[in-house]
């Protein structure tokens, strides 16, 4: 159900409908992007908290929840065009960007492309080079890839089923699930003509943002504006389901604490590098969500980056 206290609207930019949220206030623009699959509700919880001193915007990417699916344009380019344009459209010549995982890839390339409409940028567990080959490398790693989760391929005739899966399928968003995920699924499904109940987004439109996730290499060196990057290293709790062996789950654990997160602490290094002002907050044994499973912890940090 959605609750969170805010104006739903769309913009026409780039030649598609994008969808937006708006939590109003004054002050400069604190514009959220969401992670991939996500929607602006997402942010439906933690945003609110920031109209006293911002402007408050979210933004959903083109196909993803109610902004258009349109065949193309899921490159870098397309994709941080649209958020000029968006930018444009509502009469905003500076913002703040905080983004959410597949966001930080935007992040780095509108901040490359357009300096001078950047006042700040927050990463939100977003700001990895996933084109690396050390990163696949240790993706090639991860067990999860090799174990078939329950009901993956069933059909779904209800929400509630639908999600039932998910929480089964993805012990990680179990553990956090809320009415924003609620929300969440609510604005990402549809219904066939069958009556199933399906992702609206096509196994197209996945594979052309995983091509670009695979092939982006990050421009954070060319970053001007003041940084903050949340960096969530993983709780291998988090990914161990009750439908899995107990040689799973010791695999799974074994390669979070031994593969992933060396691989995590040596990125972060080498994102401070790059970026040598950035300020870096580490969240041991964080979640992904950090913004919702460490909510007090980034938002307290967050606070205080933007209003010194």
């Amino acid at each position: 159900m959605d609750t969170s206290a805010h104006r739903s609207d769309f913009v026409n930019v780039n030649g598609i409908r994008l969808h937006y949220l708006d939590w109003g206030s004054d002050g400069p623009v604190l514009l959220f992007l969401a992670g991939w699959g996500c929607t602006a509700h997402i942010f439906d919880r933690f945003a609110p908290r920031f109209v006293d001193k911002f402007h408050v915007l979210a933004l959903t990417r083109r196909g993803h929840g109610e902004s258009d699916y349109p065949e193309t344009g899921y490159d870098v380019d397309t994709l941080t065009e649209d958020i000029q344009q968006f930018m444009d459209v509502m009469k905003v010549d500076r913002a703040i960007l905080a983004g959410h995982s597949l966001a930080g890839i935007e992040l780095s390339h509108f901040a490359a492309l357009h300096p001078e409409r950047v006042l700040k940028i927050v990463f939100l567990d977003a700001a990895y080079d996933r084109s690396s080959p050390a990163f696949k490398a240790t993706q090639a790693k991860n067990p999860l890839y090799r174990i078939p989760r329950p009901g993956e391929h069933d059909d779904h005739y209800s929400i509630e089923e639908y999600t039932a899966t998910i929480k089964r399928g993805y012990p990680s968003l179990a553990v956090i699930w809320s009415e924003v995920f609620d929300t969440e699924v609510e604005h990402s499904v549809k219904w066939t003509p069958e009556g199933k109940v399906v992702d609206k987004m096509t196994d197209d439109i996945n594979k052309a943002i995983q091509a670009m996730i695979d092939t982006y290499t990050p421009e954070d060196t060319q970053i001007q504006a003041p940084v903050l990057s949340f960096f969530a290293l993983t709780d291998s709790a988090n990914y161990v389901a009750a439908f899995m062996t107990d040689e799973q789950r010791a695999q799974v654990v074994e390669f979070f604490d031994t593969v992933r997160t060396p691989y995590d602490r040596a990125w972060i290094d080498q994102f401070q590098r790059n970026v040598p002002k950035a300020r870096i907050v580490v969240i041991p044994r964080g979640h992904h969500y950090c913004f919702l499973q460490q909510e007090e912890l980034v938002f307290e940090e967050m606070w205080k980056f933007l209003v010194e």
